[in-house]
């Protein structure tokens, strides 16, 4: 895959807050995606003591789920951890993953947030505007915002409010289990994002694409 972008990272958190602040107004929240053939889930992970840092991308079929493609890239690590600056630490080792990449994904899907942050700026924003795919923040934990009691059955939800917008959605990925926390990163809208989720994820938690890096980030068998 060809990664056009040469972005400058931030050495602070102050410079951080600027890139963000002057490239949340790229973030496209409509559906601007062709076809999905191939969905993609990328995941970080750290190696000798938090040194280095080792980026996966798996690529799948859409929608059979079928493992087509995979990549891994080590690179020291540059970005402390903070939350709100995950993009800052993950993508520098997350460009290089999907460089090595044959197949060009339609759609990545991201283990983190996409609007639902302080900036309306995290890592799924950063990553798709960056490359220019339609990009799709799902993350296990709440950041921001707050939502009314989920029912308990596979496929409810409820819209995730921040500061009186509604940044995304807490949805049930599985009945009985935990939700997770969905939210637009770039190049798609928040029911588009919703119907790809619940598409991609069949008898667990999370999506096959995170499943998928994220035994290749930690080296999981």
């Amino acid at each position: 895959m060809k990664i056009n972008c040469n972005p400058a990272w931030a050495q602070t958190i102050e410079e951080a807050i600027e890139i963000q602040k002057q490239l949340r107004h790229l973030v496209i929240v409509e559906n601007n995606l062709g076809e999905v053939r191939y969905v993609a889930g990328v995941d970080v992970g750290f190696e000798d003591n938090y040194t280095m840092t080792q980026a996966a991308v798996a690529v799948l079929s859409f929608p059979q789920l079928q493992l087509l493609e995979s990549a891994i890239a080590q690179m020291p690590t540059t970005f402390p951890y903070i939350p709100g600056f995950l993009s800052f630490r993950e993508i520098p080792a997350i460009l290089k993953a999907l460089e090595k990449l044959n197949l060009v994904p339609d759609l990545i899907l991201c283990d983190g947030q996409g609007i639902a942050h302080p900036r309306r700026f995290g890592i799924a924003c950063h990553l798709g505007v960056l490359i220019d795919v339609p990009t799709i923040g799902v993350a296990k934990s709440l950041l921001v915002g707050k939502h009314e009691e989920l029912s308990p059955e596979k496929g409810s939800w409820q819209p995730l409010r921040d500061r009186g917008d509604v940044v995304g959605v807490v949805l049930r990925t599985r009945t009985n289990v935990n939700p997770v926390y969905v939210s637009v990163g770039h190049r798609i809208s928040l029911s588009t994002a919703i119907d790809y989720v619940l598409r991609c994820t069949t008898k667990y938690r999370l999506p096959e694409t995170t499943r998928w890096a994220d035994k290749l980030a930690s080296g999981k068998k």
